[in-house]
């Protein structure tokens, strides 16, 4: 009763699957690198290449914001040319992860529009440095409005990893799926956000799911439903390269 008082995901993974019509396999992505220094044409070319290339989205990292260097808007403009030049020459959908966090909520809600307007479709938000207030209020115009909407851990370490009074990130994770996100990053098994293995694999069927059975060897303590909640999907990340891809 108490999840049903949540909307959940913006869209969810089968809504987001339809979006893009991409079915029965992983999507690919990678973070635009260098993270900071760009300017936002430079920037916008990398996502380009990145796009014809192959994957399916890039994304901003999470200090992408609204730098001297490289204002948002500016760089919203350049990203959406970029997203329409690699649909055109490849005939499929595209996206890149426009990093919406600010200040305010109302600041945030004027970059969502932006996006929007420009047609693209997805945006981002570091949720825990935002906060769980702008988040669902994000989460909400998202859904209003046809919008992806991509979560971001940033300050997830400070708050997880300590054992004597943090929070395990599994709890962290399932108050996102409540709150409201349609990707989030779960760390991954291999790279530089490496978990337990089981501990890992165990949240991403909680933020997938939706029906867990209590298993303790994996950290789920209690079973888990989700009354048809849309699920998110987990994006394994941070310092996987081409090797790590057979192990994942």
């Amino acid at each position: 009763a108490y999840s049903k008082t949540f909307q959940g995901p913006p869209h969810g993974i089968q809504v987001e699957r339809d979006k893009l019509n991409k079915y029965g396999r992983p999507l690919l992505g990678c973070t635009i690198k260098p993270k900071l220094g760009l300017s936002a044409k430079n920037y916008g070319r990398a996502v380009y290449e990145c796009l014809r290339g192959g994957l399916d989205f890039t994304k901003d990292d999470e200090n992408v914001n609204s730098q001297p260097f490289m204002r948002w808007r500016d760089r919203f403009l350049f990203c959406a040319e970029a997203i329409y030049k690699a649909q055109a020459e490849t005939g499929e959908i595209k996206g890149h992860y426009l990093n919406a966090t600010a200040a305010t909520c109302e600041e945030m809600i004027k970059r969502a529009v932006f996006a929007r307007e420009l047609g693209v479709p997805i945006v981002m938000h570091d949720y825990l440095t935002g906060g769980f207030t702008a988040n669902t209020s994000l989460a909400f115009y998202c859904r209003d409005n046809g919008l992806l909407l991509h979560i971001h851990r940033a300050m997830h370490a400070v708050i997880d990893r300590q054992k004597n009074h943090g929070i395990h990130f599994r709890v962290l994770a399932k108050a996102l799926r409540m709150s409201g996100g349609d990707h989030i990053h779960s760390g991954t098994v291999v790279g530089k956000l490496e978990g337990e293995r089981e501990m890992t694999l165990g949240f991403v069927d909680l933020l997938r799911d939706d029906y867990i059975e209590k298993d303790r060897s994996r950290g789920i303590f209690f079973t888990q439903d989700w009354v048809s909640m849309p699920g998110v999907l987990p994006v394994a990340s941070g310092g996987i390269h081409v090797w790590h891809m057979p192990a994942l």
